[in-house]
């Protein structure tokens, strides 16, 4: 009885210490041998439980960081440095989710689900991973998902993102939320960017981005539709309590003041602007849009085979599977597990396209298996902008393609066509 009352007294505090770790907050990044050393049970090993409360309080006080792009082994090696240089509530903005940041856990989690199918005898000496997508080939299927605010975490932001996707080849799709203007990246990218909306809830401030947007020669349109307001962020609101800066020169009051920060609405009368949303959007507002705009347009948020019919139904031109990298709602559901129904429902007819936790080529490999026209990346090219600017993110588009072309030439496909629903089966729960 003694023994069984000091394993669980030791099970609990262990477990109080993790939770506790800021290396947890919003699923932080806990992996290779230290992810072993966590799956063991500490009653039974007194030892290695040291070993990873050692390892975990070298991580938190920034030992052992990288301190260049090169040094990277993975793209997590990115997260601990973007922790360690930012402000904590602009790395509270980058990682948080909602409620207890289940979902963002769940994204991660979904790839675990999958395992491949390797086939063997193949000749994989050439190695092909370019894609296209509404009428251009890119020579790879990781898109560089809208992220706001990217000068938050470097003072370069969207510049510096897009100089990567220029210098890697790349698809970058910028932000409403931006905070360089959609000209300035493009010329930056030195190529059209793809414009992602978030239309609010006045319609003429809208259609006024969509037009700007199509005027600097913007080819595609995505609607997000995975966002209202008032989304519970409670890491982001932890965060904030540790941010001890005086943020009134940068954030000014009200939502006049926060759009101010933003490019997209200069110029523009924000003044009835209530909602960066727009919270009584419906499939009308589908065709006001394809009224207003020849851009291709995609709808960013779908997640069930219901919606991606009506998708269908409304013309849309493509889809990407988004649950907004877990901070609207807490589903509880993973993006790739969401893929399987919207693809069949699509049925080729439009390109689907997902973000949500990918981290690993072969994470990437499973999802153009599913049957994606492309992945997106939002987190982890951010963490490579925080840490090390262009350079960093760079690294971490380059790690990424290395990773997919090296679990292609590894499982038999030597091109993206190839990868077919029989390279994945279910995972035994």
């Amino acid at each position: 009885m003694r023994n069984s009352e000091n394993a669980a007294k030791s099970r609990r505090t262990f477990l109080s210490f993790l939770a506790a770790s800021p290396l947890l907050m919003s699923g932080g990044a806990i992996h290779g041998s230290l992810a072993k050393l966590l799956a063991l049970a500490p009653e039974q090993n007194p030892d290695q439980m040291k070993d990873a409360r050692s390892a975990l309080e070298h991580i938190a006080q920034g030992d052992d960081l990288i301190t260049s792009p090169e040094l990277a082994l993975d793209v997590m090696d990115f997260e601990p440095v973007a922790r360690k240089v930012l402000p904590p509530a602009h790395f509270g903005y980058l990682t948080t989710g909602v409620d207890d940041d289940a979902t963002v856990r769940a994204n991660r989690d979904g790839f675990s689900h999958l395992e491949i199918r390797a086939r063997r005898m193949i000749d994989t000496t050439k190695i092909d991973t370019s894609v296209n997508v509404l009428g251009t080939k890119w020579t790879s299927p990781i898109v560089m998902a809208p992220v706001s605010a990217q000068r938050a975490f470097h003072p370069q932001g969207e510049i510096a993102s897009a100089k990567a996707a220029r210098a890697k080849e790349h698809l970058m799709i910028l932000s409403t939320a931006a905070t360089t203007s959609v000209e300035n990246v493009t010329e930056a990218r030195g190529a059209p960017v793809w414009q992602q909306l978030y239309p609010t809830n006045v319609w003429e401030v809208g259609r006024a981005i969509v037009k700007r947007a199509q005027a600097a020669g913007c080819p595609a349109l995505a609607l997000t539709v995975d966002l209202q307001r008032d989304s519970n962020r409670e890491t982001l609101a932890r965060a904030r309590r540790k941010d001890t800066r005086d943020c009134k020169m940068c954030h000014q009051p009200g939502m006049t003041g926060y759009l101010h920060q933003f490019p997209a609405f200069e110029g523009l009368d924000v003044s009835n602007v209530q909602d960066l949303h727009k919270p009584d959007m419906t499939w009308d507002f589908v065709k006001q849009l394809r009224d207003t705009t020849t851009m291709k347009l995609l709808i960013k948020g779908i997640v069930t085979r219901e919606d991606a019919q009506l998708a269908v139904e409304h013309g849309v031109d493509g889809i990407i599977v988004s649950n907004h990298g877990g901070r609207g709602e807490e589903t509880l559901r993973s993006t790739i597990e969401c893929l399987p129904e919207v693809v069949e429902v699509c049925a080729g007819k439009i390109p689907v396209l997902i973000d949500g936790g990918f981290r690993r080529g072969t994470d990437i490999f499973k999802a153009m298996a599913l049957g994606a026209s492309a992945i997106c990346i939002g987190r982890p090219y951010n963490w490579g902008l925080a840490a090390f600017g262009q350079p960093g993110v760079e690294a971490v588009l380059s790690i990424l393609r290395r990773e997919l072309e090296g679990v292609m030439r590894q499982v038999g496909p030597t091109s993206i066509d190839k990868i077919t629903k029989a390279f994945v089966t279910g995972r035994p729960r």
